[in-house]
């Protein structure tokens, strides 16, 4: 039944991710920051000598090929399109910085700063003064992970990626690494051994959701399918923007 249901979600067409692509505002966001670089690399290349401008249109074209590849085998062994793009956006944004650090390490920080997200590293004793001051956003969606987990390392950019489009001044985002604290798992109701990672939105100080639910009991071997769309509907991220821009 599983091998089915894999077979199905690769069948899907691809229009509804594309469509998703032109729309959404993640995606706009990275497509500009990948045009900006041919920008960014004409200023860079008016005062060099020929040989850098041939030695970086080698590393450029080295990169699309490499690129090309991972593409090629992540294709074949993607369950659905939406990994697929993600894959290729995480991917993509590696061989950018690469190819920047060639130019100009400056400009390889400031793409680095740009895809990073907006996430904040807090311990639990500093989650629990920001919540009970409530003197900052109203509301806190906190990813609670483990840097041992494969759960998470699977999963990681989504968060980040989640954060640069819907942070604002009133939805804050995250992250407590309770590999550092496992004394504080019991405190969110989470097991680090299979419940890694948990999302759980505050509103002040009270918890209002959580993903995965409290009483979700992992299968062996098997991990929630955790995306950026799934998360973004469960916790209503795009309801947030909107009061954010309406005020």
């Amino acid at each position: 039944m599983e091998t089915t249901s894999q077979e199905t979600n690769r069948k899907q067409p691809p229009i509804p991710w594309l469509n998703s692509m032109a729309t959404e505002p993640f995606y706009l966001l990275h497509l500009l920051a990948f045009f900006s670089y041919f920008a960014a690399r004409r200023a860079a290349c008016q005062d060099v000598s020929t040989d850098f401008s041939h030695h970086l249109l080698r590393r450029e074209i080295q990169a699309v090929l490499a690129l090309s590849v991972f593409l090629a085998i992540k294709f074949v062994k993607e369950e659905n399109w939406e990994g697929f793009i993600a894959d290729a956006l995480f991917y993509a944004k590696v061989f950018l910085l690469a190819v920047c650090l060639v130019m100009d390490y400056r400009l390889s920080l400031s793409y680095l700063f740009a895809f990073i997200g907006a996430c904040t590293e807090l311990t639990p004793f500093q989650l629990d003064s920001i919540l009970s001051e409530g003197n900052t956003t109203r509301y806190w969606l906190i990813e609670l992970r483990a840097s041992t987990s494969l759960s998470w390392v699977r999963t990681s950019r989504v968060f980040a990626e989640l954060s640069t489009v819907y942070s604002n001044k009133n939805l804050s985002f995250g992250v407590i690494d309770l590999g550092r604290y496992p004394n504080a798992a019991p405190l969110f109701g989470v097991s680090i051994r299979d419940q890694i990672p948990t999302y759980i939105l505050f509103d002040k100080s009270a918890e209002a959701a959580r993903f995965p639910d409290i009483t979700f009991v992992p299968k062996p071997f098997s991990s929630p399918n955790i995306s950026k769309r799934l998360l973004c509907e469960h916790f209503q991220l795009d309801r947030h923007l909107v009061e954010y821009i309406s005020k």
